[in-house]
């Protein structure tokens, strides 16, 4: 069998999803990636909110929305109405999935909470996301993002010795997102085998703690917050920043071997490798300030080309800081042919390939949906006697 020849793994399988903004939608874009047919239930007028987060694809779309939604089907629909809710219970029950990440208790009023769904239908998978939970006191909380981050702990591990920082993409959003994937793939997986569907619950909270492991052990057992330490590491040296002759790069020694590379062999230092002061990580965390000054003076007699050739020929881990600009124009994603274009509602837009890759079929990457596009089809399909709802 050729490339592009193979079957996409979740061909047969429909999701539908009443979703916003980024944790749901990112887990079933990477089910649509896979195949899956996703229906994403949307809200009359203005639909998921992430649509107006911005307007900086061709001057009209938003960039989350178009990074999180591909390969999916536009439904808009009334859910205040008896008609939507109706419309919108028959596209369930033709499903294999549902996922939804409205505030919590809002599926259950709406006749749409796991338990009865799953009582109807006991072979769907039932997805529900949240910030906190189903239950606790946090429950109810608002649970945007940099919240998350911060009452997971990840804020105060983040940032300077001086200040602290959220990360700058949405992490806990990813993570639930992933994690909310994983748990799709696996349900179906079980439900292969026995036929029996299952109610999953992905916290936004418990996944960025879970992503909390080292810190968190390192507090448990070492009895200490771990210092927040902007590019360096708290525990080994040298790892961060280091100038050249024209900007910066980051030079990442893990072991003692490591050492020995970056002095004798990337920089001609053999003096450095065998001084005594600098022998193992320990000594080196020891004296952090000084062994930085030090790297420092020595990384500046070099362009930072130079030096980054230099260290990967002596296999010492290091990396050019790039801006956007430059991960875009990235030389490993252009030789790899990691780039395609996929449609909107405004034209083309470059996209790029899922991180999975099978190696006998190209994952799908279908058209980004205009608000509602797909309702009065998707309604026809399913035999809802509902009259076709305005997009806008």
């Amino acid at each position: 069998m050729t490339p592009d020849e193979g079957l996409l793994p979740l061909e047969g399988v429909t999701v539908v999803a009443l979703e916003q903004a980024v944790a749901a939608p990112l887990a079933t874009r990477h089910l649509a990636d896979l195949g899956a047919r996703v229906i994403k239930v949307e809200r009359v007028g203005d639909g998921d909110f992430a649509r107006q987060y911005d307007a900086a694809v061709r001057g009209a779309v938003a960039s989350h929305f178009v990074w999180l939604n591909r390969g999916k089907e536009s439904v808009a629909l009334d859910l205040k109405t008896e008609s939507g809710r109706t419309a919108i219970q028959t596209l369930i029950a033709g499903a294999d999935v549902f996922v939804q990440n409205l505030a919590p208790g809002a599926a259950a009023r709406l006749g749409l909470g796991a338990d009865d769904l799953r009582a109807e239908h006991p072979g769907l998978v039932v997805v529900d996301m949240s910030g906190y939970g189903d239950a606790g006191p946090y429950r109810d909380r608002k649970a945007y993002d940099m919240l998350v981050q911060a009452e997971a702990g990840l804020i105060s591990v983040t940032g300077t010795p001086d200040e602290m920082s959220k990360t700058g993409i949405p992490s806990s959003d990813i993570a639930a997102g992933m994690y909310a994937l994983t748990s799709v793939l696996s349900a179906l997986f079980r439900r292969a085998t026995t036929g029996v569907g299952a109610r999953v619950s992905v916290a936004m909270f418990d996944a960025t703690v879970e992503w909390m492991g080292h810190p968190m052990y390192m507090r448990l057992y070492g009895g200490r917050q771990i210092a927040r330490a902007g590019l360096g590491h708290a525990a080994i040296v040298p790892y961060d920043k280091y100038p050249t002759q024209d900007g910066d790069i980051l030079i990442g020694v893990q072991n003692d071997r490591g050492w020995d590379a970056l002095t004798r062999v990337a920089l001609d230092r053999p003096d450095l490798a065998d001084d005594p002061r600098y022998r193992t990580n320990i000594d080196r965390v020891a004296r952090r300030a000084e062994v930085d000054a030090v790297i420092g003076a020595e990384t500046k007699r070099f362009t930072t080309d130079e030096l980054d050739r230099r260290l990967a020929d002596a296999g010492v881990p290091a990396a050019e800081i790039r801006d956007l600009e430059g991960v875009v124009d990235h030389p490993q994603l252009s030789e790899r042919d990691r780039w395609r274009e996929v449609d909107t509602e405004v034209g083309p837009v470059r996209a790029l390939l899922p991180p999975l890759t099978f190696d006998d079929v190209e994952l799908a990457m279908g058209p980004v949906p205009a608000l509602g596009q797909h309702t009065e089809a998707v309604l026809r399909e399913f035999g809802i006697d509902v009259p076709p709802t305005p997009s806008a």
